[in-house]
């Protein structure tokens, strides 16, 4: 290889090396810009907390849902809107009762709207909805209400999450669309989130703008569901009820002692009553609604008659135990379980005479 041959190989390789190194030059600051845009700009903008209000969901993460969501306010004005015309179309209230009952639910509001935010923060960070307990205030119905049928009528435990849709800007202000579906009734519907940038840059959803108008698109189908239900199964609960006024009538007669205490064989006929009579008559009324095709915005009142049904029958099982072997702690259990059906079967009626009183709402656009 003579000289020149060799000297245009080499200036050919160091061509060669300028290029690479430039393109590594090139490389590292794209790097280096990416991480500037990602650590000093897109962490700071909306699109970003919506990303980590997601992360936060999947990995049970309540300290970071805290972070990118005012729960507090969120909270407060979900509160507002469940209850706003909550008592505006009962016609049998009387003007002074529903002002007395709108009056009720501003009282109780700091209650409730927490009892809502924690609900949901718990299950963020256990992946569960889990009902108050142990002295909660709003456990059973201390307050005078169901927080059960409360969270279930705000559709924060059957509605799944699709899509981020479009964000739109406004100063420290923000908007996002996010695309919904009630499960239930498989409802689509795109909620306007609020949000707001903080001190330190990062952004938080303050509210739903038009949480009210997704009540009111999804609670008529719903009722509409419901009360086909209820007409549905309307000649079976009827029958049934007939029924057990009769076994109720013959429980308290066998129940009947001068000195208080039963007898051995007034025992023995009582048992024998729950066993041939009461918990056959159970199995059989939920055995009939079971056949019946539930609609689907009627799903929750029919998993809570069947709920009513099993808790009633463990409740006359312990009872029955609690005769036989004359132990108090199975009377004791049997109390419970029947307080834990009676708090059901208010539930129940409670959706019934909701749904009643929903036929008088005028149908919304």
């Amino acid at each position: 290889m003579d000289d020149y041959t060799w000297q245009q190989r080499l200036r050919a390789r160091r061509a060669q090396e300028r290029r690479q190194l430039s393109l590594v030059f090139l490389l590292l600051a794209a790097i280096a810009g990416a991480m500037v845009w990602y650590f000093f700009f897109y962490i700071r903008t909306p699109e970003y907390a919506l990303e980590q209000i997601q992360t936060a969901i999947t990995e049970q993460d309540g300290e970071k849902f805290q972070r990118y969501v005012n729960s507090e306010l969120l909270a407060s004005r979900a509160y507002d809107d469940l209850t706003v015309d909550l008592f505006a179309y009962d016609s049998e209230l009387t003007p002074k009762s529903r002002s007395m009952f709108e009056k009720f639910y501003i009282i109780i509001k700091p209650q409730l709207a927490t009892g809502l935010e924690n609900a949901a923060l718990t299950r963020v960070s256990s992946g569960s909805w889990n009902l108050p307990d142990g002295t909660d205030i709003l456990k059973g119905r201390q307050l005078g209400i169901d927080f059960e049928r409360f969270i279930e009528r705000s559709q924060i435990r059957n509605t799944t999450f699709v899509k981020i849709g479009k964000v739109e800007h406004m100063g420290r202000s923000a908007t996002a669309e996010v695309e919904i579906k009630e499960d239930y009734t498989q409802t689509p519907f795109t909620l306007i989130l609020s949000m707001e940038q903080a001190e330190d840059g990062h952004w938080q959803v303050s509210y739903i703008k038009n949480y009210k108008a997704y009540l009111d698109k999804i609670s008529p189908l719903q009722n509409k569901d419901i009360a086909d239900y209820i007409a549905a199964t309307k000649s079976i609960v009827t029958e049934s009820n007939e029924h057990f006024e009769v076994f109720q009538n013959h429980f308290k007669r066998l129940n009947s002692s001068k000195n208080g205490h039963l007898s051995k064989q007034q025992k023995y006929n009582i048992a024998a009553l729950i066993e041939d009579d009461i918990i056959p008559g159970l199995q059989e009324r939920q055995a009939q609604l079971d056949a019946v095709e539930v609609p689907a915005g009627a799903q929750y009142l029919a998993r809570q008659r069947q709920q009513a049904t099993e808790t009633s029958i463990k409740a006359w099982q312990h009872y029955i135990k609690g005769l036989r072997e004359d132990s108090p702690a199975e009377f004791a259990t049997a109390e419970t379980l029947h307080k834990q059906e009676l708090a059901i079967d208010l539930r129940v009626q409670d959706i019934i005479r909701h749904t009643a009183i929903s036929k008088n709402i005028p149908n919304l656009p």
